[in-house]
């Protein structure tokens, strides 16, 4: 904070969290305490998953939907740059992004693959003692931010998203050690791509896995998008 305002850039803590706020819009990206790493920049809700993740230094764990990594960045953080994270796109380019993050942040725990084909997934089996899956949602809990959305979004979407949805569920669950966790994350506050999902996951694999919590996080004007959590433990 005292860095930041050495460069003109007012915040205030925010209660609860070890997250900045900025008093008044500013672009923080080219300011020397970013280019040195010192800090991200992330919504806070994306910041309640990571910590809903626990991810303790030392352990291994996945990010299968890992985009430009700012997740990963984050629970690496958490682990205090110890143990590994394996970071999963189907996107060449958001893994060079979150590349390139890690260096200028210095973290060095974050191995990159790109899902090219399943046997990426296979080669993971029974590896990861947390599996964070942040699937492709309908983003309406972002609606603040992505105006667009309501706009976009169709019956056949949604049906489609939902297809997407359980079959990650059904197909990157198998990355889980026994005894490991698995987490389910949307941006989404829609209970047909949450609880819904969850459960009926949870119907097919009943001898398998255990739902241990889940948590709805509902849009907050100025702090969060609205998300929702599930985790899982495999029996």
């Amino acid at each position: 904070q005292k860095i930041l305002l050495q460069e003109n850039i007012e915040t205030e803590w925010i209660p609860q969290s070890e997250a900045l706020k900025l008093t008044a819009r500013k672009n923080v990206f080219i300011t020397k305490a970013f280019k040195e790493g010192l800090f991200e920049v992330q919504d806070l809700g994306s910041q309640k998953i990571s910590h809903f993740v626990n991810p303790l230094p030392g352990q291994r764990i996945v990010d299968a939907c890992a985009g430009a990594g700012g997740k990963s960045l984050h629970m690496a953080t958490l682990m205090q740059n110890k143990g590994k994270i394996v970071s999963l796109d189907i996107h060449e380019w958001k893994l060079k992004e979150l590349r390139k993050r890690a260096r200028r942040d210095a973290i060095d725990i974050i191995e990159c693959r790109e899902i090219a084909q399943q046997k990426v997934i296979k080669r993971l089996a029974g590896s990861a003692d947390k599996l964070l899956l942040d699937v492709p949602c309908s983003g309406v809990g972002v609606i603040k931010r992505n105006p667009d959305t309501k706009w976009k979004l169709t019956n056949k979407n949604l049906l489609q998203l939902h297809a997407t949805q359980q079959q990650i569920l059904q197909d990157y669950s198998e990355m889980v050690k026994p005894s490991g966790e698995l987490i389910y994350a949307t941006c989404s506050i829609l209970p047909s791509e949450n609880e819904k999902q969850i459960q009926k996951f949870l119907h097919r694999n009943s001898q398998q896995w255990q739902l241990i919590v889940q948590e709805t996080i509902k849009p907050q004007s100025g702090l969060n998008d609205g998300f929702y959590m599930a985790k899982l433990v495999r029996l």
